[in-house]
């Protein structure tokens, strides 16, 4: 299972490295949102800090949006979803192996370029990029994830992205208000390992369940 796993991350990072414009439109729409809060606000660093963390959550978690409904379409048009429904490995394990995939994809850019934009916003200390990133780093998964299982729902329908949307965004709300909320903890000088400790747990639970919830809607949608 490791050896499929490990391949159909392999074939799927092959895939974006041929289509570089995805991944660059993903992380350029994050930069972007991100960078015109400064400037449609003003340079005030007292009126910047206090929106920072919601701001560059919001930014991260509508650029991972833009690339979930792709994450099976092009598998299912050339008939490899099927062939990957029929294989001997679980279906769990190719959906697990397809969400690293996504978040290796549209996640880790991301936290690496979070420090970055954070900047813009003159967050402060070096913890609060710190705790800015660890955030995203555990948030980003869960987007991914769980994004996965709104892009099954949605495989196959015509407009299927304005309902992928409508699907996952009330879903990503505990993820966001976490995530933020991490960031201003450390920012008001509170210890953020509670909404941490709590993004963790939404991996955990996100890792255990959503897969099968994934493998369900893509053999309903394959029916």
């Amino acid at each position: 299972m490791l050896a499929v796993a490990r391949c159909i991350v392999h074939r799927d990072l092959l895939l974006a490295l041929r289509r570089r414009s995805d991944v660059a439109t993903a992380l350029l729409f994050f930069v972007i949102v991100a960078s015109l809060f400064p400037l449609g606000v003003g340079a005030e660093p007292h009126l910047l800090r206090p929106i920072a963390p919601g701001v560059i959550w919001v930014a991260a978690l509508l650029s991972s949006m833009l690339s979930l409904a792709r994450l099976f379409a092009a598998d299912h048009a050339d008939g490899t979803l099927e062939q990957m429904l029929l294989g001997a490995a679980p279906l769990g394990v190719v959906v697990v192996a397809k969400g690293l995939a996504h978040w290796l994809i549209a996640g880790l850019p991301l936290v690496a370029i979070a420090p970055l934009i954070g900047l813009q916003y003159d967050l402060g200390g070096p913890g609060l990029y710190g705790v800015l990133a660890l955030s995203l780093l555990l948030g980003t998964p869960v987007l991914s994830l769980i994004g996965a299982i709104g892009a099954a729902l949605t495989l196959g329908l015509r407009g299927g992205g304005v309902l992928l949307a409508l699907l996952v965004l009330p879903l990503y709300v505990p993820v966001l208000i976490f995530g933020a909320g991490s960031v201003e903890m450390a920012a008001s000088g509170l210890s953020p390992a509670g909404h941490l400790l709590l993004l963790g747990a939404l991996l955990v639970a996100a890792i255990a369940f959503s897969p099968w919830a994934v493998a369900a809607a893509l053999r309903i949608a394959m029916d």
